[in-house]
């Protein structure tokens, strides 16, 4: 109880220390998006009728910097994170709700698809080291992850979309479709839309799951543990999963709730390219309309994932080894 209070009262700083950042952050951005709002919409609008709206969008001048933070902390904590300035009269919340559901699918169904994919490559490249499959598998994947995101999508969407013409290449459903989660038809066609970006986002991380759990098990094969199990006679099977693998998953169960953090607006650049409704195309398309109401809810909630998928990393690694919970004892 005493590490879960230590890490909770940390999580909770870095909250803070994230949410005043992100109240600073778009301010400093030059631009006023109000005035920009009406310049865009050509039309007359009187100076007070620009500062009504200032003041209903949290832009109010009257207040003096500080006054605006505690203003900003107290719609945190109310959950009410203003009104949208590009797509007024729509709020924060319903925008960002729509979206983070597709993310939330396309990001973590990537990194749990490269997670499983990369540790098991990792594993048999540890155990068959300086092999044939070794020098073909590890490289490889480097050679992958160091391609350029943007580079992979386009080759993926001009290939298998546009060329062979085998999945669509935009949206996350039909165009037109009413969505209908009771539907087994509709859930076949999200999944058939998402077919393309979620190859994309997934080959992208591989090849970093691979290499750490590659490393984690070399570092533990000669380990004396492991000497004496091959000495026992056990199966092979056996010593590679339930003794070396164990071990060696730690390390990554760490890389894994940091990639599940980081993934939500991780995906920008193959949302943008497959035109996917997640947060990372409605963060640019908010940073073009200067929507400083949109971009602080966007920033919040990738800072929520981020904090609460390494709080939960904290709690399993302590689950995970003994060892941590004998010390914390």
């Amino acid at each position: 109880m005493g590490f879960f209070l230590r890490r909770l009262s940390f999580y909770l700083v870095a909250l803070l220390f994230a949410a005043t950042l992100n109240f600073a952050i778009p301010r400093a951005m030059p631009g006023d998006p109000v005035t920009m709002m009406f310049a865009n919409a050509s039309v007359q609008v009187t100076a007070e009728r620009i500062e009504a709206m200032k003041k209903l969008l949290g832009f109010d001048e009257a207040q003096v910097w500080y006054q605006q933070y505690f203003t900003y902390i107290k719609s945190i904590l109310n959950w009410d994170l203003g009104i949208s300035i590009k797509f007024y009269p729509q709020t924060v919340t319903e925008i960002l709700g729509g979206a983070v559901g597709w993310s939330m699918f396309l990001a973590g169904s990537a990194v749990i698809l490269a997670f499983c994919i990369g540790s098991v490559l990792g594993i048999f490249a540890a155990w068959k080291r300086g092999s044939k499959y070794d020098a073909f598998v590890s490289p490889g994947m480097l050679v992958i992850q160091a391609v350029p995101p943007v580079v992979i999508a386009m080759l993926v969407l001009f290939t298998f979309g546009l060329g062979l013409k085998w999945f669509p290449t935009s949206y996350a459903y039909t165009p037109g479709t009413l969505p209908d989660w009771t539907s087994w038809a509709f859930y076949k066609d999200v999944l058939y839309h998402a077919v393309l970006p979620l190859l994309c986002a997934t080959a992208i991380q591989i090849g970093g799951f691979l290499i750490s759990m590659r490393n984690n098990m070399i570092n533990l094969l000669n380990e004396d543990y492991i000497t004496m199990a091959k000495g026992k006679g056990l199966n092979e099977n056996r010593v590679v999963f339930n003794y070396a693998a164990r071990n060696a998953m730690l390390p990554s169960v760490t890389a894994l709730s940091m990639a599940l953090g980081m993934a939500i607006g991780g995906q920008l650049i193959v949302e943008i390219i497959f035109n996917y409704p997640g947060l990372g195309t409605v963060m640019l398309n908010a940073i073009h309309a200067r929507d400083y109401q949109v971009l602080q809810g966007q920033l919040l909630i990738m800072t929520l994932f981020m904090l609460f998928f390494n709080f939960l990393a904290d709690l399993l690694i302590v689950a995970l080894d003994p060892r941590l919970r004998k010390g914390g004892k």
